[in-house]
């Protein structure tokens, strides 16, 4: 039996408009080295030709991935647009979006899914990402559901203030159930704010990547954007507001029924959790898991579930996340087999 290897293949690629390769290329051509380290192919750039070598397989995945990102630059451009960041983990989401085929390139190009804040414009990094925004604009409960690092918070609180911004809700509601995770808080130095703060601090640092701090600050002094632990919901009905309830997987069944029925009038909410990531004591139910088995099929509720092919964090952790995930689909299976 002989094994055949593939010539190397070369293909050329130019872009139209000079003035959007600075963004693409990134600072010192490192988007172009990512590609050739990812997809192990060599570039080579000539003013605003680029040549792409190596196997074919790989040079055209390449080639579709730099021409999805100079669309994705081009498509804002003509938009007039301030384009998106082509930071390293859109490289990597370019590179695996392309690998989906069937004009994947093409949807990943388009800029409809841009979600306008005052600071940046984001966009989807997924095919899963795109279908979790489109839900949050139509559906007025939507539940993410995923691992960490696939932008369920990030993508809610997007939304949020790209609302607020555009005055379709006057107030954004953040939650957190204060659930131990092996620690104890109550040890913590500092009245209750103090203490649960450090579990409301991802919902913070999304604030601050979207918005201006001295605007985040006097929308918290004002009320307009509150963050508090999910027991303060309780008794409350939440109008013209976007409700975000985060690690939602941490909540009971009576919890999130209190939750749930907080909405009001004009209101949206997103549900984020990762049901492998419970922190409840052993043997307690997860609200999150009975709620998206209830709710599953009624109209106005969205469900959107990420895998690790979906994590945009550094490449390790959707590698990480997909050894943990062997691990539990082998104990299942073996669980099974007695």
């Amino acid at each position: 039996m002989t094994t055949q290897i593939a010539k190397p293949e070369t293909i050329a690629l130019e872009f139209a408009d000079h003035s959007l390769l600075p963004s693409l290329y990134g600072d010192h051509d490192r988007n172009l080295a990512r590609l050739e380290q990812r997809l192990k192919v060599s570039l080579a750039c000539f003013g605003n030709r680029i040549e792409i070598s190596g196997p074919p397989e790989a040079t055209r995945a390449a080639h579709e991935a730099l021409s999805a990102l100079y669309g994705r630059l081009d498509s804002a451009r003509r938009k007039g647009r301030p384009p998106s960041t082509l930071d390293l983990p859109t490289v990597d989401a370019a590179i695996s979006w392309v690998a989906k085929g069937d004009g994947a390139s093409d949807d990943f190009a388009s800029d409809s899914d841009t979600i306008n804040t005052w600071k940046r414009a984001v966009q989807a990094r997924s095919p899963n990402q795109k279908k979790y925004i489109n839900a949050l604009r139509r559906d007025e409960l939507v539940f993410g559901l995923g691992p960490a690092g696939t932008g369920k918070t990030y993508m809610a609180v997007a939304i949020a203030v790209s609302m607020l911004k555009a005055r379709r809700v006057d107030r954004l509601i953040l939650s957190r159930p204060a659930v131990e995770a092996g620690e104890r808080i109550g040890f913590l130095p500092g009245d209750m704010k103090d203490k649960v703060d450090p579990y409301l601090r991802p919902l913070y640092d999304a604030l601050y990547d979207m918005m201006p701090g001295e605007q985040v600050e006097r929308r918290l002094a004002s009320g307009e954007i509150e963050v508090a632990p999910l027991a303060f919901m309780r008794g409350r009905t939440l109008a013209n507001a976007f409700v975000i309830l985060d690690e939602a997987q941490n909540t009971t069944p009576t919890q999130m029924k209190m939750f749930l029925t907080r909405l009001g009038e004009n209101s949206r909410m997103a549900v984020t959790g990762d049901l492998s990531q419970i922190d409840l004591p052993l043997g307690a139910k997860s609200g999150l898991r009975e709620a998206i088995g209830l709710l599953r099929g009624i109209e106005g509720i969205g469900q959107v579930e990420f895998t690790a092919a979906d994590v945009v964090r550094h490449p390790l952790v959707t590698k990480i996340v997909s050894a943990y995930d062997a691990k539990e689909t082998d104990l299942l299976r073996r669980s099974g087999d007695k």
